[in-house]
């Protein structure tokens, strides 16, 4: 699966808080979500956010409480792929969960401007700036993982497999 998109770039520590601030976590409604999302740093986000766009962020992103309604935020925005240094380990599950592809690839955020349109192939982790020629490894999915985010989440892929009859 191949991802192609413009970069919104962030650093360190953007914890959920920032991303979907609590005051929306009654809200359930995707779209609405979306509206909202990285309020907390860029309240022009969703304004300037278009289908297939990439977030690249520095270390720890996702820290914060465990709210699934962040990564679904994000998704909802239109962002194709979050790339960042490290994730918090709860974001990086529930963004797994919702079919957010998140992948961890420190050299591609140090070479990766905001503006800059970064191709990315999720079979193989292969993460390539078309503005500057550089092309980085992030460690690709186990299969499992990529059904996972084919089938759009963790629920798509679960509903597919009990059709099955597996």
């Amino acid at each position: 699966m191949k991802l192609k998109g413009k970069v919104h770039k962030f650093g360190d520590n953007v914890n959920t808080d920032a991303i979907i601030p609590a005051r929306y976590l009654s809200v359930s409604e995707p779209g609405e979500l979306a509206g909202h999302c990285m309020e907390g740093i860029d309240s022009e986000f969703p304004a300037n956010t278009e289908q297939g766009d990439i977030i690249v962020a520095g270390s720890n992103f996702g820290c914060g409480s465990s709210r699934e309604h962040a990564p679904l935020a994000i998704k909802a925005a239109g962002i194709s792929c979050v790339i960042a240094r490290s994730f918090a380990r709860i974001f990086f599950r529930n963004a797994i969960n919702i079919g957010l592809p998140a992948l961890e690839c420190p050299e591609a955020v140090e070479n990766i401007r905001a503006g800059d349109t970064v191709e990315v192939d999720l079979t193989t982790g292969k993460i390539t700036n078309l503005a500057a020629g550089k092309t980085f490894l992030a460690e690709p999915y186990p299969d499992f993982m990529m059904e996972i985010i084919n089938a759009g989440g963790l629920v798509e892929y679960t509903k597919k497999k009990l059709a099955k009859g597996r």
